[in-house]
């Protein structure tokens, strides 16, 4: 999974977001490393609707244009815990052997 669906997962696991509030929340959840770009959100969030990860939520029109909104299903949350468990388990290899150079 890339670090960008990985953030687009995680942005909507509070509540289904429209195209910006993924981007908005993706950049707040990484600390602003993660910028996510509107074409790399479209085709990423495209994958994810076929790969039944994410769902579209409903549309609304804002300002004559229509704003659509996406949720993640149960398989998308499996999936962004299955990852979180994966870079966890990562980490902890990593961190491990840090403290046995340190020692």
């Amino acid at each position: 999974m890339t670090e960008a669906t990985y953030f687009i997962l995680a942005a909507l696991l509070q509540a289904p977001l429209h195209g910006y509030g993924i981007i908005k929340r993706a950049g707040e959840q990484s600390a602003g490393r993660v910028k996510i770009a509107v074409g790399t959100l479209y085709g990423a969030l495209d994958r994810l609707v076929e790969a039944g990860l994410v769902a579209v939520d409903g549309e609304e029109v804002v300002d004559g244009r229509p704003r659509r909104y996406y949720r993640i299903t149960d398989d998308g949350v499996a999936a962004v815990r299955e990852e979180a468990a994966r870079l966890q388990q990562a980490a902890r290899v990593v961190t491990a052997q840090i403290g046995m150079v340190s020692a």
